[in-house]
């Protein structure tokens, strides 16, 4: 078995790699660099399911990086198990062909339970007092313990949050040089997030997106040169790219208004009340499934997207059918947003009414994306003394509330989540060998993101 190291530059294109990216650019001259396909919805989980499985959502059944589970009625975001991506993963087929195959999981999502030798994987404690305490998870306990030891411990805070950036990044990227290194796995997966944070905030094409680009690539060349001394085959691909945005579309204030959308008022705010509600979206970037309890509602609901503007597609289930979205987890309807639009997941029409968790960092309770904790609040008059009186309280034990995340969507910048128009706007896939003679070479210079698996298993095995 050849050695491969697979390395997931989240958010980078085609069109980005040139001056400011040298070291995937020499990547690309050496060996192979096309344009790939995304899948829609095009986010993380659904981009990662199809390049692990060679599937498209429709089979792995990936819809998004959130959906309501209908059984429960609970909206579920940013689940890892590994078991809910149905299907055999790249790992598994590996290990099949090969009991000898070995693999370390870096971050990479659908990390808990896999099939894999190494892994870390983000995953806070919640004890029962209501705090949160920073933590990655991962097996062996050993490995993430040495890891954390030599390393330090996961900055967790550049992970997500108002302070995301380069050090998570740079963390992981030495993690993975560290377990090349020691344990030399047949294949090793590598996330790095660098990209998504500045390019949601303020644009692709802005300065501190463009240092960002060169921040990633350093880390792609220092990945490079460890996979060379390993004597590994290098991929690099991406799930999306982002594009510009400047226009927020509320998707539930609009069925909300429609009498569509129901809440319960509580002691903490507004909460969306899924049992009541005739239909409610899941927004996820660019995208946003619609579930609704009667045909009654989802033909209101068809007419109320329809008619909202920056809504360019409305999905039923012959159409999501056509884009390969079909599933039992997928919306009853699947919005997709016009350029330059995204949709948020609000849905109280006062502020004042907002769920306290909207104010804070809070993934899982969130019934839908909020890339607006990437930010704190510009109307605090001491946005550093607050976080640092929160921290304060958090290190005396006492609960508290992050509460430093705006309300105001209009901060964001770019977004991802639809089609992109062009290829080159769109994921990419560069190797470090060449397009061979064997029939790899991608129809109309475009790579196939569920072909992935295959490539990867090509490489480390030699191509059938």
């Amino acid at each position: 078995m050849q050695p491969l190291v697979l390395i997931d530059v989240v958010g980078l294109t085609a069109r980005q790699i040139g001056e400011r990216t040298p070291h995937l650019r020499d990547l690309a001259r050496r060996g192979a660099l096309a344009p790939m396909d995304a899948v829609l919805p095009a986010v993380t989980c659904s981009a990662q399911a199809t390049m692990l499985t060679g599937k498209n959502v429709s089979s792995h059944g990936a819809v998004g990086n959130g959906w309501l589970e209908r059984e429960s009625g609970e909206v579920s975001f940013w689940r890892q198990s590994n078991a809910l991506v149905q299907g055999k993963k790249l790992y598994e087929i590996a290990r099949e062909r090969d009991a000898s195959f070995t693999c370390a999981k870096l971050f990479w999502w659908w990390n808990m339970g896999a099939a894999v030798d190494w892994s870390i994987t983000p995953r806070p404690f919640y004890p029962a007092d209501g705090r949160k305490i920073l933590a990655v998870y991962g097996k062996p306990n050993s490995f993430v313990e040495q890891t954390e030891r030599d390393l330090g411990a996961f900055p967790f805070f550049d992970f997500w949050g108002p302070k995301s950036g380069l050090a998570s990044s740079r963390w992981i990227a030495a993690a993975a040089v560290r377990t090349l290194e020691r344990h030399s796995p047949t294949l090793t997966l590598v996330y790095l997030p660098h990209l998504d944070y500045s390019h949601q905030q303020d644009g692709p094409t802005a300065e501190r997106s463009l240092k960002a680009l060169a921040e990633v690539d350093a880390l792609v060349g220092q990945l490079v040169a460890a996979a060379e001394r390993a004597r590994a085959h290098v991929l690099v691909v991406s799930e999306y790219g982002l594009a510009p945005v400047d226009r927020a579309l509320h998707v539930n204030r609009a069925l909300r208004r429609e009498g569509l959308l129901e809440v319960r008022a509580t002691p903490t705010g507004e909460m969306l009340d899924t049992f009541a509600s005739g239909a409610f979206a899941v927004a996820d970037h660019q995208v946003a499934h619609v579930y609704a309890r009667s045909d009654d509602a989802r033909q209101q609901a068809a007419h109320v997207l329809r008619n909202l503007e920056g809504v360019e597609q409305v999905l039923d289930r012959n159409a999501q059918r056509k884009f390969g979205l079909d599933h039992p987890r997928s919306g009853d309807l699947v919005a997709v947003a016009a350029p330059r639009a995204w949709f948020t997941y609000y849905y109280w029409l006062d502020d004042a009414l907002a769920p306290d968790f909207a104010r804070t960092v809070d993934i899982h309770r969130k019934p839908g994306y909020d890339p607006c904790e990437l930010f704190v609040d510009p109307k605090l008059a001491a946005p550093k003394l607050r976080v640092a009186l929160r921290l304060a309280q958090k290190k005396l034990g006492m609960r508290y509330l992050m509460d430093v995340i705006p309300l105001d969507a209009s901060l964001v910048r770019g977004s991802h989540g639809r089609l992109p128009d062009d290829p080159l706007d769109g994921p990419v896939f560069l190797s470090s060998q060449p397009f061979g003679p064997a029939g790899d070479a991608p129809r109309g210079g475009v790579v196939t993101m569920s072909s992935v698996c295959e490539r990867a298993l090509g490489l480390m095995f030699g191509r059938e």
